[in-house]
């Protein structure tokens, strides 16, 4: 097997040529460092490469696969990015901020320790935009994220660094978290499969979450299995969380292979009032989907979409005020959200407590509508990616009109809670993929997972690679 192959190899099965003694942990985290040496600097997904780091717990892993090489976690010795809003001690994190591109955390986050204790070998943290706030990764004083499938356009945001990351190659699986898209966003521009999470399913311990539950950390995979694995790795209650699941059982992973005893009632549109239409060309996406999902059996109805036109406001004000209160000097701020740090500042508490009282009534709305379906299809985005800086001239009242008319069926189940995914489906006329959400009922992640691997089963995606990150250099 050739370097490139080993590089795109899913990870659960790198993990078994690893116990098989094919391969070891070292020799795979030598070979991503060199991918990143080698294209991090076209690519802009990693802001911090831990080479040294790496390494050495490379060894430490490689050493104990020869001791120890049976019962052990289904990722040990897979290599993993992390999202520069996570703290990882010793490690700067800047949360896309150039004025704290320095800033060196203290402790491990929540998340971070979870990768740990499943044995994954930390590469690095990877670009995020300024403090997770927009669908493009683009942040002052950093190197815009490109996609790895055409330099020339965004590999989404605000996970999109370990997006461009894992799709050029450069790591083998990447975590991520998703307030309003961020996760499901950037797979569908990078043609990978993204995880949101039902909430409560993943704890944000220490600190604590601070968007009213719209916002969970989760997993970026090449393909279901290994996204579900990940979802294992960092899934799991911690003491005094305010919101909390119990374990699935049987997990995540082993639920993909569970026989199933009934077709699903699958409901699936291609509208999102008050936006409107979808993008023709992810519009057939989704018919696609539905109908090969028929073909499984399953049974298919076409469906109208409640109008979310009281969703976008209440979701818009709570947003900001998160951005004001976490501590950031307005100064250090790019022009959008300095224009959103001050829009916050004229939000009383009653506002705001308001718009959080609306997004939990319109929540129930959308999980009644949802509840007579198994699986809900519909768009990840709006249309296809946009090119780097293709807003960049915009006043920013138009830019937050242009994420909002992009991004809008996506922030529905940041409200609600429900489980959602993003599955690649194809590509654009500019060779950048697209993709479909599937949406599943409260907690249900393993039904959204079976029918996603199903599809995956009958199309499989994870043969395409992106030509920049296989050619020589």
């Amino acid at each position: 097997m050739n370097s490139v192959d080993l590089a795109f190899l899913p990870a659960l099965e790198q993990a078994r040529l690893m116990r098989a003694r094919e391969i070891s942990p070292l020799e795979l985290t030598e070979l991503y460092l060199e991918r990143i040496e080698r294209l991090n600097p076209a690519l802009g997904a990693y802001v911090t490469v831990v080479a040294e780091q790496a390494l050495a717990d490379a060894r430490v892993k490689t050493d104990h696969l020869a001791s120890h090489p049976d019962d052990l976690p289904p990722l040990f010795g897979v290599t993993v990015s992390v999202k520069d809003l996570n703290p990882m001690a010793g490690v700067p994190c800047a949360y896309g901020v150039k004025a704290a591109r320095d800033r060196i955390a203290v402790d491990d986050d929540y998340i971070v320790g979870k990768l740990r204790q499943a044995g994954m070998v930390i590469l690095g943290k990877t670009a995020t935009s300024q403090l997770g706030s927009m669908p493009y990764t683009e942040p002052a004083g950093f190197p815009p994220a490109r996609n790895p499938w055409n330099l020339d356009y965004t590999p989404g945001g605000s996970s999109g660094g370990g997006a461009a990351a894992l799709a050029a190659g450069l790591c083998a699986i990447s975590q991520g978290s998703d307030g309003g898209g961020s996760l499901r966003g950037p797979a569908f521009c990078c043609g990978l499969v993204g995880i949101k999470a039902a909430r409560g399913r993943i704890s944000f311990s220490p600190l604590g979450e601070r968007l009213n539950g719209l916002a969970i950390n989760g997993p970026l995979g090449r393909t279901v299995a290994d996204a579900a694995a990940l979802l294992d790795v960092l899934s799991g209650y911690e003491i005094g969380d305010p919101y909390w699941l119990p374990d699935p059982d049987p997990s995540f992973l082993a639920g993909l292979t569970t026989p199933r005893d009934r077709p699903l009632r699958i409901g699936y549109a291609t509208r999102l009032d008050p936006i409107g239409d979808v993008d023709p060309i992810c519009r057939q996406a989704i018919y696609e989907t539905a109908q090969q999902a028929e073909q499984l059996g399953h049974t298919i109805e076409e469906v109208t979409f409640p109008d979310m036109e009281e969703l976008i406001e209440p979701f818009i004000v709570v947003w900001q005020c998160v951005l004001a209160e976490l501590g950031v000097p307005w100064i250090v701020l790019e022009k959008m959200n300095r224009w959103l740090y001050w829009r916050a500042w004229r939000v009383n508490s009653g506002t705001y407590l308001r718009a959080v009282a609306k997004l939990q009534q319109v929540a129930r709305q959308i999980v009644r509508f949802c509840q007579p379906y198994d699986v809900m299809i519909l768009p990840v985005y709006m249309h296809p990616a946009i090119k780097i800086g293709e807003w960049q001239g915009l006043r920013s009242p138009k830019v937050l009109e242009n994420v909002i008319n992009w991004v809008a069926p996506c922030p529905p189940f940041n409200a609600s809670g429900q489980p959602a995914l993003s599955i690649p489906r194809g590509f654009d006329t500019s060779g950048v993929p697209i993709g479909v959400q599937l949406v599943g009922r409260p907690a249900d992640e393993a039904t959204v997972l079976a029918l996603a691997a199903q599809l995956e089963q009958a199309s499989p995606w994870i043969d395409q690679r992106p030509k920049f990150a296989t050619e020589d250099q």
